[in-house]
């Protein structure tokens, strides 16, 4: 018998025991790879969230969650865009100035917002932490005075605020809807709860 003679029982184990630690450090990796997505938990926690807005239309609202919040994407039309200057002698912080909701410096402007026709807020009342309805069609309406332009109400103590998430003046809720941190990842991707110039 020589020295270069295969033992095929050997060979077939090596083969084996190669092929079954390949498929072992396949099933490790992926896990492992999975794992640099953030968590439910983590998302829970207050990591940010990616919101697709392409398919959002002109008077349109789609609601996202972050910290377990519902934050309110809105696309206003032009007509919605140009009553919103009009109603600054009704409201109660027209310019944001006030400082228990700090709004970001990129959306301290008319419309509270990066692009003027897209409205990012928390949508939860600043009161007592009720949700607003959205009440987006102009006109008279139950709870709502006869020259309404168009906006939301919390049906738990009748605050009303306008299609920039501002607050009317005498209602219970002492401030304006607050304005998360966002950016534009793209013309139609926003990113909830980071933003470049934090």
């Amino acid at each position: 018998m020589s020295d270069s003679s295969i033992d095929s029982s050997k060979r077939t184990w090596l083969i084996a025991s190669g092929c079954a630690g390949a498929v072992g450090g396949v099933a490790t990796a992926v896990p492992f790879v999975s794992s640099f997505q953030p968590s439910e938990k983590a998302k829970a926690a207050g990591a940010a969230v990616e919101v697709d807005i392409s398919d959002l239309k002109p008077g349109e609202k789609i609601t996202a969650e972050w910290r377990g919040k519902p934050i309110w994407i809105m696309r206003r039309t032009p007509e919605q865009l140009a009553e919103l200057p009009q109603l600054d002698g009704q409201l109660a912080d027209p310019k944001s100035e006030r400082t228990a909701y700090p709004t970001p410096a990129y959306a301290k402007n008319e419309t509270r917002s990066i692009k003027p026709d897209v409205l990012v807020v928390i949508g939860i009342c600043t009161h007592l932490g009720c949700s607003p309805v959205d009440k987006l069609q102009a006109g008279p309406q139950t709870s709502l005075p006869d020259d309404w332009k168009g906006g939301f109400l919390c049906p738990c103590h009748g605050s009303t605020f306008d299609l920039a998430g501002r607050v009317f003046k005498n209602k219970p809720a002492p401030d304006n809807l607050e304005v998360p941190a966002h950016q534009y990842l793209t013309d139609t991707r926003l990113l909830i709860g980071e933003d470049k110039k934090a």
